[in-house]
């Protein structure tokens, strides 16, 4: 069996499994929620899937050119009836990296190449949304990649073994990135609308709990303010403790937010997903 390598791309999305059985098809975050009814359009696009059939890989939006973790959580924090509307002016795609079951058979012990056949043999016919995530084992292409497409949203390059089995519950893949510095959905601020302190932030890698940033500096708290103004950030509800929006910030404890709907978009620095918090360095106003 070969030991070669192949590298494909990181998109900035969420890490979605799609199952699709006999009766309907499933929609699962990487948090474990079902995420089914915010993505009418995938799970519609995957009842052409045999049933059997479980997906792994990332939802993505896509909006001027490039991949928007901000709208990809702005889809996901959608209800039911908002999805649907969201679905039509925000469609997702699905960039798929592996096939765990086909047919009903378990195939993640078998080699990720042989994998990655079945899962082009699968969806190629099929065609977008859903889609196998490029992939090469060219060196000098994935050089390119690495190179030309962060501007598209392009976080960087995952690493596998083509005799690689699914490594479930462990990390058993080499991610490539160019930087600890990538854009977060804000989803809201604590302090008050005219001095907010920190961001709220769901970032693109981890389990997509809100985090709370390090403290903004006068000019980001400034900018934060006018935003938030901007989009009408909700107070912390007034009722019992047990129903306040709160957020989990280090060194704190519990600590109530205010809302953004629909979030903004930040460029934080973050060295891993919870120590240091992540620090903003700016608001993507050209987003």
């Amino acid at each position: 069996m070969s030991h070669e390598t192949h590298r494909s791309l990181e998109n900035d999305g969420h890490r979605l499994v799609i199952a699709r059985s006999a009766a309907d098809v499933v929609l699962q975050a990487r948090s474990g929620r079902i995420v089914t009814s915010a993505f009418p359009d995938l799970a519609a696009a995957a009842l052409q899937l045999p049933a059997g059939t479980v997906l792994d890989g990332e939802v993505v939006v896509w909006h001027a050119g490039r991949t928007d973790f901000a709208l990809v959580q702005r889809r996901a924090a959608a209800t039911a009836a908002r999805a649907a509307v969201l679905a039509q002016s925000l469609p997702a795609s699905y960039a798929a990296f592996d096939v765990l079951e086909l047919a009903g058979l378990d195939v993640r012990a078998r080699p990720y190449e042989r994998r990655r056949a079945l899962l082009v043999d699968l969806l190629l016919p099929l065609g977008p949304p859903l889609q196998p995530v490029p992939m090469t084992t060219d060196p000098e292409l994935a050089a390119t990649w690495y190179e030309t497409l962060p501007a598209s949203g392009i976080e960087g390059l995952v690493v596998k073994r083509l005799d690689q089995a699914y490594p479930a519950g462990r990390r058993g893949w080499q991610k490539l990135r160019h930087t600890d510095v990538r854009d977060a959905a804000v989803i809201g601020y604590t302090g008050t609308p005219r001095r907010p302190l920190a961001l709220v932030l769901v970032l693109p890698v981890g389990d997509e709990t809100p985090l709370v940033s390090s403290p903004l500096t006068a000019a980001l708290r400034r900018e934060v303010a006018e935003a938030a103004a901007a989009r009408g950030a909700a107070e912390p509800p007034a009722t019992a403790a047990a129903t306040t929006v709160t957020v989990t910030a280090i060194g704190l404890g519990e600590v109530p937010y205010r809302a953004l709907d629909p979030p903004l978009t930040a460029e934080v620095r973050h060295t891993s997903a919870r120590h240091p918090p992540p620090e903003v360095l700016r608001l993507r106003t050209d987003l």
